[in-house]
């Protein structure tokens, strides 16, 4: 009830303000919630509750860029899978598996969607997987992080849409405090 109202109030501030809910770092434990009420967390926590969503590579925002990814490689389907995530929470090249499917996923796409959220989408073959997978909160363990500095290399030649510069800016605002980027170690 506590946690209700709680996002309750941050929705009316997020209404109010026109930011997003974001989250403080902290070591080791939940720190806050996205718009979608999923747990914001420390950057040395490696395994985590996340949303996820599905996309494939014909859908009408995804066609222009047929089956290639942000980061302008194909897009992957097999042992391997492609993801896409917000780059300043997720950057390209983090690599992670879902409890319970055998697959590695990479980050290698983006969307406006997800920006500012916890939220992942995989990427799927067809409308009809796509559809099958729908939304789903799974926990995920983090293999490798990716690297926040050639994301925001990337995302600095495209500042001209917002969520880029969103992504870009968050980015920038991490690099800046070196002690708040993750490590394998």
């Amino acid at each position: 009830m506590i946690r209700k109202i709680a996002l309750m109030v941050a929705g009316l501030s997020v209404v109010l303000s026109g930011v997003s809910c974001s989250t403080t770092q902290a070591a080791g434990r939940v720190v806050g919630y996205d718009k979608h009420g999923m747990p914001g967390y420390s950057d040395k926590v490696k395994k985590r509750k996340v949303r996820t969503t599905a996309y494939h590579a014909k859908e009408w925002d995804h066609k222009k860029y047929k089956s290639k990814s942000a980061a302008g490689t194909p897009l992957k389907y097999g042992e391997v899978r492609s993801a896409a995530a917000d780059w300043s929470r997720y950057p390209l090249g983090t690599k992670f598996k879902i409890d319970g499917l055998p697959f590695t996923y990479v980050v290698d796409d983006y969307g406006s969607a997800l920006v500012g959220t916890n939220t992942i989408d995989l990427f799927k073959r067809s409308d009809k997987e796509m559809r099958w997978w729908g939304v789903r909160k799974v926990d995920i363990k983090i293999l490798e992080w990716g690297d926040f500095e050639k994301s925001e290399e990337i995302l600095s030649g495209r500042r001209k849409y917002r969520h880029c510069r969103q992504m870009h800016d968050a980015l920038k605002k991490r690099l800046s405090s070196a002690s708040r980027l993750p490590t394998d170690a």
